[in-house]
């Protein structure tokens, strides 16, 4: 007798479907930790980027630049600008109005805020603006907080136009 059967039993399908499904439960924390820290790291990263940038655009243009941070509208948007003419900004077309995933509890302490704040570079990369009071921006992930999990970004800027990345935990 002959039994050459092709295919799996409904059993066999249900008991790995009831595997994978407890799998997944188990490692959903997990991914949902590193999709948290990932926009969290992300965001921190452009912002610093984007700070060198400016940086980078005022030494070779020999014109000053400045990246903007506001939350007029809601929640906080960067952008790169250059300064036309004295005292008359213009966005760089190359550049988008970045905004900052309202996910994230963000603390601008920067000259001008809490309407705007900008950090501007002069021909030579020096920060114009510079306060020693008035020089750092902090991102905070709710999310990594509950799960003890490193959850601050801090871009901390200094005269000479450096910028220091710092990842910690509240």
């Amino acid at each position: 007798m002959n039994h050459s059967k092709k295919g799996f039993s409904l059993l066999e399908l249900l008991v790995v479907l009831g595997v994978m499904g407890i799998l997944m439960f188990a490692s959903y924390p997990s991914i949902m930790n590193a999709l948290a820290s990932r926009d969290l790291e992300n965001a921190g990263r452009d912002i610093q980027s984007l700070m060198q940038t400016a940086k980078f655009q005022a030494v070779s243009t020999k014109l000053n630049h400045r990246l903007r941070f506001d939350n007029a509208t809601g929640p906080w948007t960067y952008v790169i600008e250059r300064e036309v003419t004295s005292g008359n900004w213009a966005s760089m077309s190359r550049y988008q109005i970045r905004t900052i995933s309202p996910q994230l509890v963000v603390t601008v302490v920067l000259p001008n805020v809490p309407a705007a704040g900008t950090v501007v570079f002069d021909s030579v990369g020096m920060v114009s603006n510079f306060d020693t009071t008035k020089n750092t921006i902090t991102l905070q992930s709710p999310k990594l907080k509950l799960q003890a999990q490193p959850d601050l970004r801090t871009i901390v800027f200094y005269n000479g136009g450096s910028v220091k990345y710092i990842k910690s935990s509240s």
